[in-house]
């Protein structure tokens, strides 16, 4: 070979050989931000069980999780923390009988938490009550987003074949998809980082003894992550107090309370706060003790503006025994001694105050339609005295309206109708005409002589 050939052949050789051993290069380079398989489709290496006794295995490329009798929840978790992620998987649950979830952020065997596993949960509900989508806080805070919060996502969960599951978790932010429909949205400061996991559910019956759920196709990503649109309107569980995400903002949701100042409250009776008997502190709008005596010391509040239909939802802590509730459809037209009146949500210390032992039928208990209509509370959805409960208030356009305790759908009537015309007139309100069924009106919060705070107060007008 003639030396120019010779070199030729050399130039050839390195730029083939420059190419070759720099192309790995730029493909890991490439691929270092995308999905990352958290299951090899053959083996559990990564993941280790927790907590009960039920059986993992990995059949035709999934991983086959199944009950098993008298065992508690099981999970089986990666063994590698997460914080940011955005995770995808498929699910199969063969049976209505069964209960599953995807664990996110969460723990085990902690202080107070001796061998469970904790953490917010995408839960795979395939009972009549179709909540799959939701997020549970498994041993912890139980329901954070039921789907009586989004009732149009309940069918989307399909029983005895594979589901997409999406779960996103950036920031505070938790939002979840099945078959690439939006589910839920909460926004919860606690557990910035976690395990993720794979519940099998604990079981008690031999009908669900054996049953299997089935997950694959588990993959993550945790770099370059940017927030994935929610198209709904969806109704966010915020527990940031007093805070609105951009994604609520864009949707007309508004603070009524701020944390610091009550300026879009006044007095029932004069048009100034009042000097007494309300203070704010530590984020909260607190009605202050005067031992019980209705608007005896700084008396109701009502918001500045008049609302028609709305979205109005509010976070509320009772002191032992105390009484107040959240009213709305307030006119003040109505001369009265005590609290304006006004459609109310009770607020009360069901098991302490006398109140819940009065009216009719248990009509004056917590998150009731005061005096007219029960509430039909789970104990479950109940928060102990002395912690946040949140409440909810719907008024759609055409006068239905419902009431929430924690996420919880607990009543719904229609405004005008005959059956709540029925109510009104075996009530206390049967004396004022037309009682309910104003146009527009205020939101009161009432001082009912109870110390009761009240925070994260927000309202969305409806069109």
């Amino acid at each position: 070979m003639s030396p120019l050939k010779t070199k030729r052949f050399l130039l050839a050789y390195l730029t083939l050989a420059a190419l070759a051993f720099g192309q790995p290069q730029q493909a890991a380079a490439s691929t270092a931000d995308e999905w990352q398989n958290l299951f090899d489709g053959k083996t559990l290496k990564g993941w280790k069980r927790l907590a009960g006794t039920a059986d993992y295995k990995v059949e035709n490329g999934a991983i086959v999780g199944t009950t098993v009798m008298n065992s508690g929840n099981t999970f089986l978790v990666t063994e590698k923390e997460y914080g940011d992620f955005q995770l995808e998987l498929d699910l199969m649950i063969e049976s209505t009988v069964s209960n599953s979830g995807v664990q996110t952020r969460s723990h085990f065997n902690t202080p107070g938490f001796e061998n469970k596993v904790y953490g917010r949960q995408v839960e795979v509900d395939p009972s009549a009550r179709s909540w799959s989508g939701g997020i549970y806080d498994e041993a912890r805070r139980q329901w954070l987003y039921p789907l009586d919060l989004h009732p149009q996502a309940k069918p989307l969960f399909k029983v005895g074949q594979y589901n997409h599951i999406k779960v996103e978790c950036i920031g505070n932010e938790m939002k979840t998809w099945i078959n690439d429909k939006p589910v839920a949205y909460v926004v919860d400061p606690v557990d910035p980082k976690g395990f993720i996991g794979l519940q099998v559910h604990g079981i008690t019956t031999k009908e669900q003894e054996g049953k299997k759920v089935y997950f694959k196709n588990i993959k993550i990503k945790t770099t370059n992550l940017k927030p994935s649109a929610f198209p709904a309107d969806i109704y966010v569980v915020n527990f940031v107090p007093n805070y609105l995400t951009d994604y609520e903002k864009q949707h007309g949701w508004k603070l009524l309370f701020d944390g610091k100042n009550p300026s879009s409250w006044r007095s029932a009776k004069a048009a100034t706060f009042p000097a007494q008997g309300w203070k704010t502190t530590d984020g909260t709008l607190t009605v202050l003790s005067s031992e019980g005596k209705e608007a005896a010391n700084g008396g109701d509040i009502v918001t500045k503006e008049q609302y028609k239909a709305f979205d109005l939802s509010f976070e509320f802590k009772l002191s032992p025994g105390a009484n107040s509730g959240v009213k709305y459809f307030v006119t003040l037209d109505e001369k009265t001694q005590g609290s304006a009146i006004g459609l109310e949500y009770q607020v009360l210390d069901d098991a302490l105050h006398p109140d819940a032992k009065l009216g009719r039928d248990g009509n004056r208990t917590l998150a009731s339609l005061y005096d007219l209509k029960k509430a039909d509370k789970n104990p479950r959805f109940i928060h102990p005295i002395g912690e946040w409960n949140v409440g909810r208030v719907i008024v759609y356009p055409d006068n239905r309206v419902e009431h929430y305790l924690n996420g919880a759908k607990v009543l719904e009537y229609v405004r005008g109708s005959q059956e709540f015309r029925d109510l009104v007139a075996q009530s206390k309100y049967k004396v004022w005409p037309n009682f309910g069924e104003a146009a527009a009106g205020h939101i009161l919060l009432q001082d009912h002589g109870n110390l009761v705070s009240f925070r994260s107060i927000k309202i969305k007008e409806l069109k």
